[in-house]
């Protein structure tokens, strides 16, 4: 009898999961934009992780008869750049890095952008005024310019464009880990636990995090296609990757030099950035219908 019912409480839960997830999906699909957006970043992720094994010419190999070859010419579908490199295995591979440099430092700002918001909203006093005065320095400058300011003063490469990046999220983020965390706190479960006995670490784990999470989850979601057009611009601007790693700013760096002559070496890296940063945008707010539903559109 007691296995019958353990099994009927497992099947119960399971068809609760289960159904959970089909009316977040659901909720996803109605936006139709943010599904096509989703499934073409899926596309993309895929292709750069499989560039290694994918059969396309070598990114760094320069073929000087080729150079700035427009696209369809022999092998080279979207042509070739400058020094006479396949503009195609160049995205691909730079797809990597931008990518890389969009999310990574989108996720790590995030994580210590919790720590700090959850601490000043829910001890206050001191630590709120001691955090939220200090990251109020951040927002005296504009976000680009104090990423080129943070990626001027260190050596350029990609650990500098991601600790740049890092960075001037923190305050974005961490702000509105306060602001969420502040409304829950005043909930009534959470008077609850605390007076079911509850401790700071459980409180904080089991009842705030999860409560607030949603609108930072959906808030870094949009920012990292930001942050993919912002590390392109520190490529862009030298600050970032140096050549000859391939990264999709920095194509489009080499390219503006003969942008009259050969304006696809700029165009392809260009269209690259724009859609996956917008595609991103959408997949933010697909999520906002399926995490907040109050907030969709009716």
């Amino acid at each position: 009898m007691t296995s019958q019912v353990g099994s009927g409480f497992e099947k119960s839960a399971r068809s609760r999961i289960q159904r959970g997830f089909g009316e977040k999906f659901s909720a996803f699909s109605a936006d139709r934009m943010a599904l096509v957006s989703a499934v073409f970043l899926f596309a993309v992720g895929m292709l750069v992780l499989l560039a290694p094994i994918l059969d396309i010419q070598d990114p760094y190999e320069a073929v000087k008869s080729m150079r700035n070859a427009p696209p369809a010419t022999a092998e080279f579908l979207l042509g070739a750049d400058g020094h006479g490199r396949d503009v195609l295995s160049r995205m691909i591979w730079g797809g990597r890095v931008s990518l890389l440099i969009g999310i990574l430092p989108t996720v790590s700002a995030m994580v210590i952008s919790l720590f700090l918001g959850i601490i000043a909203a829910y001890w206050g006093g001191w630590f709120d005024i001691l955090i939220m005065r200090s990251l109020d320095v951040l927002f005296a400058f504009p976000l680009v310019l104090l990423a080129i300011a943070i990626a001027g003063v260190m050596e350029p490469g990609v650990v500098t464009e991601i600790l740049a990046i890092t960075i001037i999220l923190i305050p974005y983020i961490s702000r509105l880990v306060r602001t969420s965390t502040l409304s829950v706190i005043t909930q009534p479960y959470i008077e609850a636990a605390r007076a079911g006995g509850a401790g700071s670490t459980i409180l904080i784990f089991r009842f705030i995090l999860p409560n607030m999470i949603a609108p930072v989850i959906v808030y870094a979601t949009t920012l990292i296609g930001l942050m993919i057009v912002v590390g392109s611009g520190l490529s862009f601007l030298g600050l970032g990757v140096q050549p000859p790693v391939a990264d999709w700013g920095d194509m489009v760096s080499e390219g503006r030099v003969v942008l009259r002559k050969a304006p696809h070496v700029t165009l392809f890296p260009g269209l690259a950035i724009l859609f996956v940063s917008l595609a991103f945008n959408y997949v933010g707010d697909g999520l906002q219908n399926v995490l907040n539903p109050k907030s969709a559109k009716r």
